[in-house]
């Protein structure tokens, strides 16, 4: 039987100019998804870029290599990842003038 979490890093957070998530100690899973859902979005040709990031200390912090593709309407979005050490967290940009988005973040981890 697989371990499976479910872990909700951000709720109805409103997110302009640059931001991370919550970090998640996973270090125990093989394999992780994130989910974005963009539920409202301000502002003039908005555009959020987000990456996923990973870590062995859960203080310092490189980039893994996952992107999303750009964000520019609401709706759910999510990537794959695999072989990615102790902690993930996602990062990203709110770009375009008096842009926002506020956003609900999922990690789910399966063993």
């Amino acid at each position: 039987m697989k371990h499976f979490a479910n872990v909700v890093l951000e709720r109805h957070t409103t997110v302009t100019g640059s931001f991370a998530t919550e970090p998640y100690e996973a270090g125990w899973a093989s394999e992780a998804i994130f989910f974005v859902r963009a539920e409202e979005i301000v502002g003039e040709q908005p555009l959020l870029r987000v990456k996923v990031q990973i870590s062995a200390d859960g203080i310092h912090w490189a980039d893994e290599g996952t992107a999303f593709d750009p964000i520019t309407a609401n709706g759910d979005y999510f990537v794959r990842i695999r072989h990615f050490g102790g902690w993930l967290r996602l990062c990203g940009d709110v770009q375009g003038d008096d842009s926002r988005f506020v956003l609900m973040v999922h990690l789910t981890l399966k063993e």
